[in-house]
């Protein structure tokens, strides 16, 4: 049976990069990335972005990684996932583990690997404003209670798949 983890953090943190990295150097282990952005265009494709589609979102992420844990040793969720109460709910119905992938926002506006950045700090009356960019202009509440917080601020790739190794044979144990 998988052990589940959540990561949640801002777009462009390295949520994604992280666990393909992980994914690709973890040959003793099966693992299986749920990536949020791919879900959102096949699972989840009938949702929006306000705070009960969010929610809805992050849940059939979570049943969909616990009708398949027995195929995996690990199974990563990397979402965006910006509510206490849907990380919770992962916590309280599939022990999912919860790991929070921060990174400064004025770091994450360089970086816009998707161009949602510069989009959402357009002028309001701009057509091609984005309106709902969690962390900027829509909410991201900060988790209460992490299990491991990777900072990519200023920290490397290399490092943070260590970091994320070092917790998951901990509580693969």
């Amino acid at each position: 049976m998988a052990k589940i983890i959540q990561f949640t953090g801002l777009s462009g943190a390295g949520k994604s990069t992280i666990a393909q990295e992980f994914e690709r150097l973890s040959k003793d282990l099966r693992v299986k990335i749920i990536d949020g952005d791919v879900y959102r265009q096949s699972l989840c494709k009938d949702l929006g972005f306000s705070k009960a589609d969010r929610i809805e979102n992050i849940k059939r992420l979570g049943q969909y990684a616990k009708s398949i844990e027995n195929d995996f040793d690990v199974i990563i969720i990397a979402a965006i996932n910006p509510f206490n109460e849907s990380r919770d709910y992962l916590k309280a119905s599939y022990h999912a583990a919860l790991i929070y992938i921060t990174c400064q926002i004025n770091v994450l506006v360089l970086r816009d690997t998707k161009g949602l950045y510069k989009r959402a700090l357009l002028p309001d009356e701009d057509p091609d404003k984005l309106h709902n960019l969690t962390g900027v202009n829509d909410i991201f509440e900060e988790p209460e209670s992490a299990d491991l917080i990777i900072n990519t601020t200023a920290q490397s790739l290399s490092n943070s798949v260590k970091q994320l190794t070092h917790f998951v044979y901990s509580v693969l144990e």
